[in-house]
């Protein structure tokens, strides 16, 4: 059931509006004041407050101030008298979702929350875009730069402007582009993606425009191109630096003019498209080095969003990887149920040159390595503790010298841990151990001196 907190300093109101809403069906919790409210909502995950603005300790405007800083997710109604609508419109201004007047009918208060309780879904949905398909992760942040990102998306979704995703490989361009679809008028028309470095310069226009019969050899039909299958709906050039130059100034046409011919065709088509572009290049760059049209560029980058490395945004690691968790747990048919600290901790500093795409395969793997519920040292890959152990070695500053020691310290409570338990499986057999190791004999018995592990 919906949890609403209904704050009212009158308890005959509370109680009248508490019995509406539970014969509705919600889960109607009272407060008698602003503050009584707030420590509701630190306990409970509440869908909708209702609340009075008139009321002693903390009044409604002051309530509504709290709940926009604290639990900005958390959609507020104000109830009010109708001496001080104007005051109920001041709170719309700074945040409320909408306002009813006393006395109010029983239709117009559902009306009301049942429009909050799809604004909060919606809001979620925004935050965490996990798509039906488990095998692809949705868009996952909380922080303030994917907080930008998602404002974008929303700012953008139901115009037809042209957009220019950047940033690193790895880091959602094409997740970016779904949202932006799946939240815009087009939405329940094609999503057409083609990935512009993945195909060879001889074939990449009649991918993106078709050709007709007998247009070059092997053109034993007429096939549409992407563009023309993406009509009505959206067209997603990926990695759009590598296009040819000659196609450029074609695909410039589509944009400015929206029409286009098929290879081998005398006829022009029209179109209605939408075109996200994507690229992890400095495409302003290629102009000025003469290998992207001036033109395009700027026709392309008329809303650019960029995408930050995960380097910039750790403070979304953990929700990431509770949704890597639970995405493989579903895959996989696991069922671990966290991260140890100092796994966690290394995840933190570490700054992940391949971005999300490499946190979550690395998620994937230490995950079939896991002998419990719980991710531990045990189960992160030696060769990535190393990587990193080798990228704070190259560190020259004596402020980062505590982590190279960190990191140190890291590596060999893993190595320890590896040799006891490659110890166990051979049953103390030094020299078998060695083998499974990779290591001389000698080498390990060096090994178990230096960790105390002889016996």
């Amino acid at each position: 059931m919906n949890k609403v907190l209904i704050v009212d300093d009158e308890i005959n109101m509370r109680l009248v509006l508490s019995a509406m809403l539970k014969k509705e069906g919600y889960d109607a919790i009272p407060a008698a004041d602003g503050m009584e409210a707030l420590q509701i909502l630190k306990s409970n995950k509440i869908d909708v407050v209702v609340t009075d603005l008139k009321m002693p300790n903390l009044d409604g405007m002051g309530l509504l101030n709290c709940i926009t800083e604290q639990y900005p997710e958390v959609p507020v109604i104000i109830i009010t008298a109708h001496g001080t609508v104007a005051t109920a419109v001041e709170a719309l201004k700074k945040g409320a979702l909408d306002y009813i007047t006393k006395p109010f009918e029983l239709d117009e208060l559902k009306n009301v929350i049942s429009k909050a309780i799809k604004t909060r879904t919606l809001n979620e949905n925004e935050l965490f875009l996990p798509p039906d398909d488990i095998e692809r992760p949705g868009i996952i942040g909380a922080g303030n730069r994917m907080n930008e990102i998602f404002d974008a998306i929303k700012r953008v979704a139901a115009t037809t402007t042209t957009i220019l995703i950047t940033g690193e490989t790895g880091t959602g361009k094409e997740l970016v582009a779904d949202a932006i679809h799946r939240n815009s008028p087009r939405k329940n028309n094609p999503l057409i993606k083609i990935n512009c470095a993945a195909i060879s310069e001889t074939l990449i226009e009649s991918e993106l425009f078709g050709h007709e019969k007998g247009a070059f050899t092997g053109a034993t039909i007429t096939k549409p191109g992407r563009i023309e299958l993406a009509h009505k709906g959206t067209l997603f050039l990926d990695e759009v630096g590598e296009i040819p130059r000659d196609m450029q100034v074609k695909l410039l046409r589509v944009i400015q003019e929206q029409e286009f011919e098929r290879v081998g065709g005398l006829k022009t088509t029209k179109v209605d498209v939408r075109i996200i572009a994507a690229t992890n290049k400095n495409l302003l760059q290629d102009v000025r080095s003469g290998n992207f049209r001036e033109d395009l560029y700027y026709r392309l980058n008329v809303f650019p969003i960029v995408m930050p490395p995960l380097r910039e945004r750790k403070d979304d690691i953990t929700l990431l990887t509770d949704y890597f968790i639970d995405k493989f747990n579903k895959k996989l048919g696991l069922a671990i149920t966290g991260i140890d600290d100092q796994v966690m901790e290394i995840f933190l500093r570490y700054e992940w040159p391949g971005n999300i795409r490499e946190l979550e395969n690395l998620m994937e793997r230490i995950m079939l390595l896991a002998k419990s519920n719980k991710l531990t040292l045990q189960e992160v890959p030696v060769d990535f503790i190393a990587g990193m152990e080798s990228s704070a070695a190259t560190i020259g500053d004596d402020d980062k010298r505590p982590f190279k020691d960190y990191m140190r310290s890291h590596v060999e409570n893993v190595e320890r841990q590896m040799i006891i338990k490659c110890l166990e499986e051979c049953k103390g057999n030094v020299t078998k151990a060695a083998q499974q190791l990779g290591l001389s004999r000698k080498g390990l018995q060096l090994k178990m001196i230096k960790y105390n592990l002889r016996k």
